[in-house]
């Protein structure tokens, strides 16, 4: 897994969340139903397709 700052981090699980939130597929089994805890779970699995690009 990539080292994330805290901001990048912070980015990457709520912009997660949004799309769960919109209705886009969940990537782990999980029981939870809020958005966030979905997107932290898969954040820890490293599952979210999501890329940080640097300068």
């Amino acid at each position: 897994m990539e080292s994330y700052t805290r901001y990048e981090r912070a980015r990457i699980i709520g912009a997660r969340a949004l799309q769960i939130s919109m209705g886009a597929p969940v990537l782990v089994n999980t029981t939870r139903t809020e958005p966030l805890e979905i997107a932290l779970a898969e954040f820890d699995l490293d599952v979210i397709p999501i890329t940080v690009k640097r300068k």
